[in-house]
């Protein structure tokens, strides 16, 4: 019967379609094949009910709709397309959301309450994670730890991972596992709560967490130790790469340990003394997000309950407070290549795959450009005529050319400090060749060390059991909502 109405349902969207485009002066656009075909497929889909066997969440930190844009046209071009018309992976999926982002006290938040809120289904206090809101910040007695997704799929059977190219204990991935009055306290919490570098052996330890990877290795080591990636700069005499041996754990710190690594065991990765290498500067040797998805998914599958897999493109988020659009767009791009390995390596019918950010940041497009213009570089005027843009730079009202990407404040602010403290300034003169420089920083207006985040939307896109319930505008903790039905509530029923 659910043949026939399948098979029924594509005849009349197909018929429909082909009613419409012999009926139209545009029936032989490719735009509008290709809208008739989308139509067919979607008209034809049925949702995913089964009970999600695994879930990845990717949480690409910093991108929202805007950066995401950049990441697409980035990419696209570097395909030699003129960019505009690429698809990013989850571009593709079925269905979307537009998640709001705010924390409880903060109208712009930071990622430790924005993870957080992902892996609780609660909002929570800036700069905290994983607390009740009736923490306060920094305030180690006023701590009220909450239940983590993990320690749930965990305690249904499931293997639990993470994955991030920031340090491991840094914020967002620290979402997965720990639970803290203050997201700095990476290895030095006050007298009576626990930093959050134990954390992650304590769960690891518990059997919550089976395979971690990333940077941050200064945090696991006594100061002034020497380890393989650098020096440890913990300021008591714990040795948490000897205590994660000693639970059975290996600790790797290169490609090649990390590809001949036994999987069976728990598994964690410090390939870098404090966050990994951007993609453009990645040397030899420090695996990819790529290489360490593929390991981590590898790790987990193991498992045959299933596996919750958290993978954190970390970096993203760092080149835009740096102001350096070409660093956001290449890790972004290397983050797209670890998605669609990802879902090479798994099975829409029985694993949720989510895309999101955990918050967007100060990042503007400008214009008017005309189609095909270097993403990175300056904006280049509509041609009449043509498709592709004119070659010949727009120019502001000050008589000069600007670039496509610009951020609201940060280090490349056109506003620089005189010697009495007062800040004044114009905008340079500027060539393609200087814009699209990987080390160039953009264009900001308010001057600041460090680019700042953004309290806009960001987007979410899903694939696999139950990723239906998405839709419309919702609020972040809804992602742990999702995914908690998914995986146990379907499992109930």
């Amino acid at each position: 019967m659910f043949r026939r109405t399948l098979v029924s349902t594509l005849t009349i969207a197909l018929c429909a379609s082909t009613a419409l485009a012999q009926d139209v002066a545009q029936s032989g656009s490719e735009y509008f094949t290709a809208g008739q075909d989308q139509i067919a497929e979607r008209i034809a889909a049925e949702p995913n009910t089964n009970q999600a066997k695994n879930v990845i969440l990717f949480v690409v930190d910093g991108m929202g709709v805007n950066t995401n844009y950049g990441i697409r046209l980035f990419q696209g071009q570097e395909m030699g397309l003129l960019g505009e018309e690429h698809n990013l992976p989850h571009d593709l999926y079925p269905n979307s959301a537009i998640i709001k982002t705010y924390n409880i006290n903060a109208q712009t938040p930071d990622s430790a309450p924005t993870a957080g809120a992902m892996n609780t289904g609660v909002k929570q206090v800036f700069n905290t994670i994983n607390m009740a809101d009736t923490v306060i910040h920094d305030d180690c007695s006023t701590e009220a730890p909450l239940t983590l997704f993990s320690e749930m799929l965990s305690e249904a059977g499931k293997s639990v991972g993470v994955v991030s190219t920031a340090r491991i204990t840094h914020a967002t991935g620290a979402a997965v596992y720990a639970k803290t009055a203050n997201r700095n306290w990476e290895n030095n919490a006050p007298e009576g709560c626990v930093d959050i570098a134990t954390q992650l052996v304590d769960q690891m330890e518990a059997g919550v967490i089976d395979i971690a990877l990333g940077g941050g290795a200064r945090s696991f080591a006594p100061e002034g130790t020497e380890i393989e990636v650098g020096t440890g700069n913990r300021p008591d005499d714990v040795n948490l790469i000897d205590r994660a041996t000693e639970i059975g754990a290996q600790v790797v710190y290169n490609a090649e340990q990390l590809s001949s690594a036994d999987m069976t065991a728990p598994v964690l990765g410090l390939f870098t003394n404090s966050d990994m290498n951007y993609e453009h500067d990645r040397p030899e040797g420090e695996p990819s997000i790529a290489d360490m998805t593929e390991a981590a998914i590898t790790s987990l599958q193991g498992n045959e309950e299933g596996f919750y897999l958290m993978v954190e493109p970390g970096r993203v988020d760092h080149a835009s407070h740096g102001g350096n659009a070409h660093r956001t767009f290449t890790d972004g791009v290397a983050f797209a290549e670890a998605l669609a390995l990802a879902d090479e390596m798994t099975d829409d019918e029985d694993t949720l795959i989510i895309v999101t950010g955990d918050h967007e940041h100060a990042i503007v497009f400008n214009g008017y450009c005309g189609r095909g213009t270097p993403i990175t570089g300056l904006c280049m005027d509509v041609a009449a005529g043509q498709v592709e843009h004119s070659g010949e730079p727009v120019l502001a009202a000050d008589g000069k050319p600007y670039t496509v990407v610009g951020f609201g404040n940060g280090a490349g602010s056109v506003l620089v400090e005189q010697e009495d403290g007062s800040y004044s300034g114009e905008r340079p003169e500027l060539t393609q060749e200087e814009a699209q420089d990987p080390d160039y920083l953009q264009q900001a207006l308010i001057p600041a060390s460090s680019e700042s985040h953004s309290g806009v939307d960001v987007g979410l896109w899903a694939k696999g059991p139950w990723a239906h319930l998405f839709g419309g505008t919702m609020d972040q903790e809804m992602i742990f909502h999702v995914m908690h039905h998914a995986t146990l509530d379907a499992a109930a029923e």
